[in-house]
């Protein structure tokens, strides 16, 4: 009876998959990382003018909404929530990279683009760099600015401005391993940029937006309420 007992909990514990979110204090400041392993999850981008909310992307989800491990706002958006720069969607491009100079974070240069190979890695290219080897993504998102380039900061961060909003992005530790954050308290730039490079280990990341930054996260009840989201990211069981 103990060993079936035993037995029963062993299972039960490799039945149930570890939460893919967690709370993190970084330089005092709280912030929500959830982690994306490309052996054991499942990546969609979606951009739909219309459906700006999670409960949006639920209806979308249909079915595999109950799979849903984790999902967030995931680039920045035009009027009425479509794409402003580079959009991938099942390896069709639904939206150009923009190049363009602007004003804004988007065109905080250098910007980037978040992408998932078709051979299943991931990445955080530099925009410019991005076009010039011609594409191969998947699934893709730009935004910007970049927040960590080859392991150091945007050269035009302060190290903490003045500037403090709810922020959230998305930095790559390894070619399978994406981190996605947002802060739960205002925080600058800089110290954004030091949580990806420094407690995640991400030698490159991209500022995705501010403000309307949200998380769904099935596990511990969070659904944010946002309507004026544009592109989100889900990251499914497979």
């Amino acid at each position: 009876m103990i060993r079936k007992f035993v037995t029963f909990l062993v299972l039960l514990c490799v039945a149930a998959p570890a939460a893919a979110c967690e709370r993190r204090l970084f330089e005092g400041s709280r912030f929500t990382v959830c982690r994306y392993d490309a052996r054991r999850d499942e990546l969609r981008l979606v951009a739909e003018r219309g459906g700006r909310s999670f409960e949006a992307l639920g209806r979308r989800l249909g079915p595999d909404a109950g799979r849903l491990r984790f999902a967030m706002n995931a680039g920045m958006f035009d009027d009425v929530g479509g794409p402003i720069g580079l959009f991938v969607e099942r390896g069709v491009r639904r939206h150009a990279i923009n190049l363009a100079r602007g004003w804004g974070n988007f065109h905080l240069l250098p910007n980037g683009v978040f992408w998932v190979g078709a051979d299943g890695r991931v990445a955080v290219t530099e925009s410019r760099r991005f076009a010039a080897a011609g594409g191969g993504a998947r699934w893709a998102t730009q935004s910007g600015p970049m927040l960590v380039i080859g392991g150091k900061l945007h050269p035009k961060f302060d190290a903490d401005g003045e500037s403090r909003l709810i922020r959230n992005g998305v930095g790559v530790s390894d070619a399978q391993t994406a981190w996605f954050a947002i802060s739960d308290d205002p925080v600058s730039f800089g110290r954004f940029a030091r949580l990806f490079r420094d407690a995640l280990h991400c030698r490159d990341a991209l500022y995705l937006d501010g403000s309307v930054s949200s998380l769904w996260d099935p596990a511990s009840g969070r659904r944010d309420a946002s309507t004026r989201l544009g592109p989100m990211v889900a990251v499914l069981r497979r």
